[in-house]
């Protein structure tokens, strides 16, 4: 395949840094191909805790969680790494001690796994869920958000860009409405760190994860919690992010005093509260690898790169064989999802285009429970994408 001109200058240095990249894989979306410099350091640092012990091996990753930070304007403290988004995600919610009653705002929009996680705590906790307003398309209401505001939230939980549409959320005018009304903002960036701008959302905390748009390695995902209170702590405390508020031992006395080591265990500052001892710790330190280049290629660089891509993808592929663009075509993101003419589904395109080589996704109804009607197909080129394939996979979508 070809590579077209119109690839940029960021296009090029991506793919430079990868000497094995799929030529058709359009699912950055789902997960992206790390850096060769990832990919070596997740390597060496696996072959250092081979050779002297992963105890003694353990790397300082303050620079990681500095870089990290840096990008949604947070300090290296606010980061915590954990094994997934959706870890991260229970982690940050399961321990936020909200009481009965408490009234938590979500869109129709958002991601499964995390509307689960909410029903579950509001069925066992007592709160309520409230809909906060969207566009046709999908985009939450600001004046909306700002009636329910007013009529009383205790938190509210918000995906900057879903995993089932390319719609970009308003982070930023929602982060400051949540502020002005005292209330915490939520901020889901996995679909959103490393492709759109999340700067600016001054959320109180940002969940994430490694393998998508920042193209870190499997297995690591991450909060930033620059808002954190009293009332923010992970449902399970360790000794990694926790003391004991009295030193004494507790198999020093008889069991029915064991209550004298404290109330409960004291989290320590900043967000190592969620973090455990245990991790697969030489992906942590590739996620810090490839946050470092993201910085070394121009977030904003990559930004517009990408939103190139998708305005490009959407040209191409809105009408080829019936299929149409679900978000706006002019979108800036490079999350592309497409609905089905009557006589071909999301799966079916998918398994010729895996014919072609051509890597996409497709995205099944329980993703977004509340919003999807049907699967749809999910093209994510990542940086570097020639328009060569966008040209492709029109082509499968037509021929069938």
């Amino acid at each position: 395949m070809t590579t077209s001109p119109a690839i940029g200058h960021v296009g090029a240095a991506w793919r430079a840094a990868r000497s094995v990249t799929p030529a058709g894989l359009l699912d950055a979306a789902g997960c992206n191909v790390p850096s060769d410099r990832v990919l070596d350091a997740v390597i060496a640092h696996l072959r250092r805790e081979r050779e002297i012990g992963g105890y003694r091996a353990a790397p300082d990753l303050t620079g990681a969680r500095t870089d990290l930070a840096a990008l949604a304007g947070a300090e290296a403290g606010d980061v915590a790494f954990l094994e997934s988004g959706t870890e991260a995600m229970a982690a940050l919610l399961g321990g936020w001690r909200l009481g009965p009653g408490s009234r938590i705002g979500c869109t129709r929009a958002e991601y499964g796994s995390t509307f689960m996680l909410l029903r579950r705590l509001a069925e066992r906790r007592g709160w309520r869920l409230i809909e906060l307003p969207v566009d046709s398309d999908g985009r939450l209401d600001p004046d909306g958000l700002r009636a329910r505001l007013r009529s009383g939230l205790d938190l509210v939980v918000l995906s900057h860009l879903g995993s089932h549409h390319g719609v970009v959320q308003p982070a930023e005018a929602a982060g400051a409405l949540c502020r002005a009304a005292g209330v915490p903002f939520v901020l889901d960036v996995c679909q959103s760190l490393g492709h759109v701008e999340v700067r600016g959302a001054g959320a109180s905390a940002y969940v994430g994860t490694s393998r998508k748009w920042l193209a870190g390695p499997r297995g690591v995902g991450f909060l930033i919690v620059p808002g954190l209170t009293a009332t923010m702590d992970t449902p399970a405390p360790t000794l990694a992010g926790h003391v004991w508020n009295d030193p004494g031992s507790p198999w020093a006395e008889p069991p029915e005093s064991w209550g004298a080591v404290g109330d409960e265990p004291r989290p320590v500052p900043g967000a190592a509260r969620y973090e455990t001892s245990e991790a697969a710790v030489a992906a942590r330190v590739g996620l810090g690898v490839a946050v470092r280049e993201h910085h070394e290629l121009g977030p904003s660089v990559i930004h517009d790169h990408l939103a190139g891509l998708g305005r490009t993808a959407r040209g191409l592929l809105d009408g080829a064989g019936g299929w149409r663009v679900a978000e706006p075509l002019d979108e800036p993101s490079a999350l592309v999802t497409l609905k089905p003419p009557p006589d071909d589904t999301a799966v079916r395109a998918a398994a010729r285009a895996a014919e072609a080589s051509l890597l996409v996704g497709v995205v099944l109804v329980a993703r977004a429970p509340l919003h999807l009607r049907e699967p749809v197909l999910r093209v994510s080129p990542p940086p570097g994408t020639p328009v060569e394939t966008f040209e492709a996979l029109a082509g499968v979508l037509t021929s069938r």
